[in-house]
């Protein structure tokens, strides 16, 4: 190889590597002005600027040397003093820059081993760089390739011009391929490293599933059916939730297909894991019954500040609702997005029980009242005496059986209860040497404070300040403190900290 090869021989070679490696013809001049580049500065010095430039139409090859003009010289090898300059170039300001061409010449051994190293680096950083671009854009797709490698922790695919890894724990479990083997799978994942882009594939992820769904079911890649929610247990079992605007089709059993024949295609990808389709519903009361499919649910009883669900379900029908190994409930529970809490229709009643006991029973020792009065309170939907207290006396004569009287004398007898019982925890507080600043923080009962004064020691705003919101929680427990509650007051007592 010449550095003065002629032009046509140079525009050949950037033609054949440019077709070859699937680059722009751009890349290869670069590649190769990049590699004369060092081999100029391996001939007349490391520390001055020296550039290559070849012609794109002719191929002719130009070295140049550049020094830039300053005020005050520090590297006379890149830099010329202003007076300097213009002694070659009476219009040159500070800012511009002198070049001079040199002349070329022969590459002996030396330098072709300096230039072809750096022009295949440089074409290979150039292949990586847009192997990079073309499938940062692809995450979250299918693609198909070959099996390269198979070892123990991973499979590399081949997929034309680079390869893929799909990780072992991204393979479905007892999976197992062999060199040659065609591969289908989800890109999980593209990064840029010094190596090259590194293309992460998997078969667990639960897109992987939709996207298979897509290809095999028309509906769905024209968007007509949307899969709202996928949840997998990978290799076992998965559920996915289907949704269409068009009343006139039924999205589940589109996506059955004929005999099953469009599930059965992507349960064959899968090796096997079977696939329960349902309905989706934008009501999550629905959307939870639909979700824990096959098991019937009797009632669902929503907590949308914790995000929970209490979901009662016939005695027969526990074990199919929870499934083998919580397999059931806990896809239900990631294809909702719900904690879902199960329990049986005897359970369920149990506990109402034992509720409509304790609470009647408070209303009989605070209100002096007989059964009848306490279960009809109950019933009405009243918990504790304080609500009793704070209610209007035309809720109260609303309820069959009471009138204005009656109505009047119970809520008297209440507001009385809940003095006597305030009173009671003040002097309690006191005792304990409770810090009132305590009892003014919103969100904390008198009640709450005594629990916390006489098992945890809290009895300053500093005390209280000290606890994690988990804590407070645990420590509340008997009153169902709520996370965000413990939060704000938790907050709230820590505020005095911050007031400087």
């Amino acid at each position: 190889m010449r550095a003065h090869l002629c032009g046509s021989e140079l525009l050949q070679i950037a033609d054949t590597v440019a077709r070859e490696k699937g680059l722009e013809r751009e890349d290869i001049f670069e590649a190769m002005e990049s590699a004369l580049q060092k081999v100029g500065q391996t001939r007349y010095g490391q520390d001055y600027d020296i550039r290559a430039s070849i012609d794109r139409k002719t191929g002719e090859v130009k070295l140049t040397r550049w020094t830039a003009v300053v005020e005050l010289v520090e590297n006379p090898y890149t830099e010329v003093a202003l007076e300097e300059a213009r002694a070659r170039d009476n219009t040159i300001e500070i800012g511009g820059a002198l070049s001079e061409g040199l002349p070329l010449f022969d590459l002996g051994r030396g330098e072709a081993q300096v230039a072809w190293p750096a022009i295949v680096q440089h074409v290979r950083n150039v292949e990586r760089e847009k192997q990079y671009e073309e499938f940062k854009d692809r995450v979250g797709e299918v693609i198909s390739g070959v099996v390269k490698r198979a070892e123990f922790n991973s499979v590399t695919l081949d997929l034309g011009r680079t390869e893929a890894i799909i990780r072992r724990d991204q393979l479905l479990p007892r999976e197992v391929f062999h060199v040659g083997d065609r591969v289908r799978a989800y890109i999980a994942e593209v990064r840029r490293e010094e190596r090259g882009p590194q293309i992460f594939l998997s078969r667990t992820h639960p897109q992987f599933m939709a996207k298979l769904f897509a290809q095999e079911v028309p509906e769905v890649y024209e968007h007509v059916i949307d899969i709202k929610a996928v949840a997998r247990d990978s290799g076992s079992r998965a559920k996915i939730a289907v949704y269409t605007r068009d009343s006139g089709i039924d999205p589940v059993g589109t996506c059955v297909g004929v005999r099953g024949s469009r599930v059965q295609a992507v349960v064959q990808e899968l090796q096997g894991e079977k696939v329960d389709i349902i309905p989706w519903s934008n009501d999550p009361a629905t959307f939870i019954v639909n979700a824990l499919a096959p098991a019937e649910v009797t009632k669902v009883v929503l907590d949308e500040e914790a995000h929970r669900v209490e979901v009662v379900v016939p005695d027969d029908q526990l074990s199919l609702a929870i499934g083998r190994r919580g397999q059931n409930v806990r896809l239900a529970s990631q294809l909702t997005g719900w904690a879902l809490d199960m329990q049986t229709e005897s359970e369920d009643s149990e506990k109402r029980k034992e509720v409509y006991q304790r609470q009647s029973a408070i209303f009989i020792e605070a209100l002096d009242c007989d059964e009848m009065v306490a279960h009809l309170l109950v019933l009405e939907g009243f918990n504790s005496p304080e609500e009793l207290a704070m209610a209007s006396i035309e809720e109260l004569t609303s309820i069959e059986g009471f009138d204005g009287e009656i109505a009047r004398e119970l809520q008297e007898r209440a507001q009385g209860y809940v003095k006597r019982k305030t009173k009671e925890l003040q002097e309690q507080l006191a005792a304990l040497g409770v810090a009132s600043e305590l009892m003014e923080i919103e969100g904390l009962a008198l009640d709450m404070l005594v629990t916390l004064a006489e098992k945890h020691d809290v009895k300053t705003l500093d005390d209280l300040g000290d606890f994690a919101t988990d804590e407070l929680v645990e420590a509340l427990s008997d009153y169902e403190f709520k996370p965000e509650e413990a939060e704000s007051v938790i907050m709230a007592a820590r505020a005095h900290w911050f007031k400087d």
